[in-house]
């Protein structure tokens, strides 16, 4: 028997083919013989890797080749500090990478948690308690109020059963269950299928028992836990792009070692000192520091977003939220607000947002609705009143959020009992004046629930009510047209109306038009009693009839206020938000077009429709619907896997077990805070600690700046870099002599990428980063302009350094090198100072904005002029002090370089 299908089955026919009797549960031969056939009811985990491989993996990377060799090239060239330097730098990236990819590696111990250590079970005829782990297919199982399901079972038996799986469908309320067979084969999602039970999942109401049907990996979530081990963790765009840069400079590395080192041959060098000079400049053609800075650049920014509420977990997500192309966000606690909240009431000849009713003032005497007020709202206030008595929701104090209230109990209870509150009905002073005498539950098959009251009004009482003259009344709250069916009558204003074939149909189109609106709808009605039911006995048959219709209650889980504004900077952005939920695809609409997600008569696809397309046919509708409703674990992987597939970049959020293998396969896997499970946050790269979209799109902006600034300071050693290698290459071809010596390229590159570099790295956002489209992610890491300004402003840099130190030579000035060495450095740190937007002038986004760059290039000015003017520098260095005019004339040609990227800014701004 397939085990997808247990649910179109017969109690009966489950039974016969798990061979196992309701009554006496399994015998101890038949467990010990199952349990060697189907293996322990646990999660495997299998295929993770062990510490010593991920250890080894980070350094496979072909940047930390470069650098290693850097380093063994600075220790045979004597220069123990830069070595140690550089492998600080890898072990230290080694050490991240580790920790990160570790501490992911730990989702399938999460998951393990989940399975209930103790469960009670029919076996031998007798109720006993074992390990969940010793469950087999055929045990019958046993539920009650909070217990965690165990296994995947078909129910036998439901009794105002209520679970709660939001962890695994998605589904923002419990779900009412039932025992039925349920058809529609595999095309039925699991969030319908009300007969069966989950792995996973937690009973909050009712009880009830439950044949299981699959154990550990066969369940539901164990087909989750497989999917996270199968899943392969996606290259962050700038690891991508850092490998292409690394593969670059590998290769200019070699090439620069042997054209230095065969010209300066050819010239008649000294073959140790070209094999110094030769080293030193590829050496100084890797930027070393950039790791560094790119390590220090994250970590910063996830400080600056655990301040927003956005915890990073692996610091590459910091740089990919920047790249995201796609925002694919679950609805219940992200997108609103994960409380069912009322949002209209409707009775005969009204209709009142409740909104309008707070600002109102709504006219409420004494908990009751007095007869010099207008009908209708008279007829509202009824309703409101009734709601919150038939009603088992508590509405209490919140102790963590002074002045704030929380609703403990049934999330559709609590919002009618929290909307009486805010019109002045408070539930415990109704309690008090209308106490509950009988009551029958609600039930599934029936749909609805009443209960009984005394009716405790004063005779000399100004208020009225229908029901003040009978010391008993019948309040029943349920589904529309089951409430339809026992009643005859309608409330009108200040009398009770026979329930005509126009006033019922007025009614059922008022409850279509709110539940197309995807609002969950409940009718309200009364009936008031001469005596209770003997004995305490009730008969819902002959309770259940007679009743006054009053009206309906509409709710809904409202959107975040903040989202909408989100939404909207994301589309600005070039981002475009998806909703994937479990939940029931009006609702979904509903929300999606007051977010604006997606425009009215917007396409919205179902889990069914996925199941029945190819993966061709998914990556063509995932281009233009924005909407996915009732969709399963598999469902959501295979749309992050198609939207990879067009190129985007995706950001996965979500709370529950369902959503961890596509949290582990997006680009960047966002769990919730608050609602998120373990196994959700282990999966992820990035947990909001406020459950708030918007607090995603806060972090975008925030990887787009990193990501900026991460660009502004390649683009600024590399430049620098170039200038260097430009003076080393020109020099020769002058008939000039070694313009720089090794120690002096290495001091360069030390000083200059050291402090401004780290300055660039804390850059403020630019005035545009979230008006503009995401970059593409397979773009090069030189693309928009920036490989030509490396290679025009580095050979600006290069020739201005190089004409005066060849003016200087060819005058004979005795510091003439000193010059040249001395422009070189200051014009890398007007360089750096000018670039800190690619757009703005300089003096548009502020010279004392950051104070770190001011900081770091007058330290760095500092330290040059003590090589120069510093005797014992002068010495290692082999430097001489400037006169004024000379130290002037370099730090002229540097002010050039500041001019002319000014300039550059200038027409791009004009073309823009």
């Amino acid at each position: 028997m397939d085990s997808k299908l247990w649910h179109t089955q017969l109690i009966d026919e489950t039974l016969t083919l798990l061979e196992v009797q309701q009554d006496s549960g399994l015998h101890g031969g038949e467990v010990t013989q199952r349990r060697e056939q189907y293996g322990p009811n646990e999660l495997v985990e299998r295929g993770l890797k062990s510490p010593w491989q991920i250890l080894l993996e980070q350094f496979r990377e072909t940047m930390v080749i470069v650098l290693i060799v850097a380093a063994l090239i600075s220790a045979v060239i004597g220069d123990v500090k830069d070595m140690i330097a550089i492998l600080a730098i890898v072990i230290l990236n080694a050490v991240l990478g580790f920790v990160q990819e570790y501490r992911a590696e730990q989702a399938m111990a999460a998951l393990k948690k989940m399975s209930a250590p103790v469960v009670k079970v029919r076996r031998d005829g007798h109720v006993v308690e074992i390990k969940s782990v010793e469950l087999v297919p055929g045990d019958i199982i046993l539920l009650e109020v909070g217990d965690a399901i165990p296994a995947d079972g078909r129910l036998i038996n439901a009794t105002n059963l209520k679970v709660q799986e939001a962890s695994l469908t998605g589904e923002s309320i419990p779900v009412e269950k039932a025992t039925d067979p349920i058809p529609g084969g595999e095309e039925v999602p699991l969030g319908d299928r009300k007969n069966m039970v989950y792995l996973g999942t937690a009973v909050t109401y009712g009880r009830g028992s439950a044949v299981v049907v699959d154990t550990g990996m066969s369940t539901e979530l164990g087909k989750i836990a497989d999917m996270i081990q199968t899943v392969e963790s996606e290259q962050t765009p700038l690891q991508r792009r850092m490998a292409q840069l690394g593969k670059t400079l590998a290769v200019a590395a070699i090439g620069i070692v042997a054209v230095v080192f065969v010209l300066g041959l050819l010239r008649g060098e000294d073959l140790a000192e070209m094999f110094l000079t030769a080293v030193a400049m590829a050496v100084a053609a890797v930027p070393e520091g950039l790791p560094a800075v790119v390590t220090i650049s994250l970590a910063l920014g996830a400080q600056r977003m655990l301040r927003r509420n956005a915890l990073i977990r692996k610091l590459p997500a910091v740089e990919t939220l920047g790249s995201v192309t796609v925002i694919c966000s679950d609805k219940t606690g992200t997108l609103t607000e994960n409380r069912m909240t009322v949002t209209v009431l409707d009775v005969l000849g009204e209709t009142e947002k409740l909104e309008t009713l707070m600002e109102g003032g709504f006219p409420i005497i004494d908990a009751e609705v007095s007869k010099d007020v207008a009908p209708p709202v008279r007829s509202l206030g009824l309703m409101v009143k009734a709601a919150a008595l038939c009603n088992d929701a508590i509405l209490e104090a919140d102790m963590d959020r002074d002045g704030d209230m929380r609703v403990i109990g049934d999330p559709t209870e609590g919002a009618l009992v929290a909307a009486a509150a805010k019109l002045g009905l408070w539930k415990e002073e109704l309690d008090q004046r209308w106490p509950r005498v009988a009551e029958a539950p609600f039930t599934s098959e029936r749909k609805r629930m009443t209960t009984i009251h005394r009716v405790n009004i004063p005779v000399d009482d100004p208020t009225d009510a229908p029901w003040r003259d009978s010391p008993y009344v019948a309040f029943c709250k349920g589904s529309v047209d089951g409430l339809l069916e026992i009643s005859d009558r309608v409330w009108s204003g200040d009398e009770a109306v026979k329930l005509e074939a126009d006033l019922c149909k007025r009614i059922q189109n008022a409850n279509d038009e709110l539940a197309l609106d995807g609002q969950r709808v409940l009718g309200v009605a009364f009936r008031p009693l001469d005596e209770l039911p003997e004995n305490g006995q009730i008969d819902e048959a002959l309770l259940e009839r007679e009743m006054t219709f009053i009206g309906l209650v509409a709710m809904l889980d409202p959107p975040r206020p903040e989202v909408n504004q989100a939404v909207q900077e994301a589309r600005e952005a070039g981002i475009r938000p998806l909703m994937i939920t479990g939940d029931h695809p009006l609702t979904a609409r509903r929300i999606a077009q007051d977010l604006g997600i997606i425009d009215e008569g917007g396409e919205v696809l179902t889990g069914q429709d996925l199941s029945k397309m190819g993966l061709d046919g998914l990556e063509e509708v995932v281009g233009h619907v924005s909407v996915f409703a009732r969709v399963a674990p598999e469902h959501k992987l295979r749309i992050v896997e198609a939207l990879q597939k067009q190129g985007q970049i995706v950001a996965m959020t979500g709370d529950g077990v369902n959503d961890a293998p596509a949290l582990r396969r997006s680009d960047i896997g966002v769990a919730m805070g608050i609602t998120g499970t373990d196994v959700s946050k282990e999966a992820s790269d990035m947990i909001i600690l406020d459950d708030n979209f918007a607090t995603i799109v806060n972090a975008v902006k925030e990887g787009r700046n990193i990501y900026d600034n991460v660009r502004k300071f390649i683009k600024y050693t590399m430049t620098s870099n170039a200038g260097e290698i430009y003076v080393m290459l020109f020099a020769p071809f002058l008939g000039m002599p070694l313009p720089l010596t090794a120690l002096q390229i290495l001091w360069i590159n030390l000083v200059t990428d050291g402090l401004p570099g780290l300055a660039l790295a804390v850059e403020q956002p630019e005035r545009n980063i979230m008006k503009r489209p995401p970059f593409p992610p397979d773009e090069s890491i030189f693309a928009r302009g920036m490989g030509t300004h490396i290679i025009w402003v580095g050979l600006l840099m290069g020739l201005l350094s190089l004409g005066v130190g060849y003016w200087g030579w060819s005058m004979a000035l005795p510091a003439w090198q000193t010059i040249l060495f001395t422009t070189l450095t200051i014009s890398q740190m007007a360089h750096a100072s000018v670039i800190r937007s690619s757009r703005d002038s300089i003096l548009t986004i502020g010279l004392f904005s950051n104070l770190f760059m001011v900081a770091a290039v007058s330290l760095t000015f500092v330290l040059q002029m003590l090589v120069v003017y510093w005797p014992p520098f002068q010495n290692i260095f082999g430097t001489q002090a400037l006169r004024p005019w000379e130290l002037g004339l370099a730090l002229g040609m540097s002010l050039v370089v500041f001019v002319a990227v000014e300039i550059e800014k200038w027409f791009r701004r004009r073309r823009s």
